[in-house]
């Protein structure tokens, strides 16, 4: 009896020491869980500050890339960083928003060509879509540049640029200021998913 009662006691004590350890686990994946979910929005809200104050630069550079905005039905920002040594690359993040209901979708940007050049250049490149489908197109499909993406931007100046091209304008920004011809052909720009959880 009393070796009974001692096997019950060490099966109870083993219970419950895989519970402590389970709920422990549980509480632990939890708090990754929300750690991550904060990690995230940090990253949502740092894309999302980069986005408005690319747009503000642009509305001080540009009087008519701010009368463009105001006919536009949504607009897109990214940051982006390039590097070329032989091939070039770059990559970055922006976010898309709905001007009528302020929902932002996070996205991501990269690029590879063959350059002859060394170096980095950063830049940002803001997107105005000129309807619903040109908008949605961009942010559920993604969008591939082409060579046709430069003749987007307006070839005639930074100040030529007060229509859209195949529902888009488009405007790029260095430390150097706003520039007159846009070269994103080979950028590939597609929702972030981890940034949209």
């Amino acid at each position: 009896m009393a070796e009974r009662m001692r096997r019950l006691k060490l099966s109870a004590m083993a219970l419950g020491l895989l519970l402590v350890v389970s709920g422990s686990t549980a509480l632990a994946q939890s708090g990754d869980s929300d750690w991550q979910e904060l990690e995230r929005e940090s990253k949502r809200m740092k894309i999302s500050e980069m986005g408005d104050q690319a747009l503000e630069d642009l509305f001080t550079k540009s009087i008519k890339a701010e009368a463009l905005y105001e006919k536009a039905y949504g607009w897109a920002a990214f940051s982006n960083v390039k590097v070329a040594f032989f091939v070039s690359g770059g990559g970055g993040k922006g976010v898309a928003v709905n001007k009528e209901t302020g929902e932002r979708t996070y996205m991501k940007m990269g690029t590879l060509g063959i350059g002859l050049g060394l170096g980095g250049q950063s830049y940002t490149v803001v997107f105005f879509f000129q309807d619903e489908g040109s908008f949605y197109n961009f942010v559920e499909n993604g969008w591939q540049a082409d060579a046709g993406a430069r003749a987007a931007a307006g070839t005639q100046g930074v100040n030529a640029e007060t229509t859209f091209t195949n529902g888009i304008a488009v405007y790029q920004m260095t430390d150097a200021g706003l520039m007159a011809n846009v070269d994103i052909a080979g950028t590939k720009y597609s929702k972030n998913k981890k940034l949209n959880k």
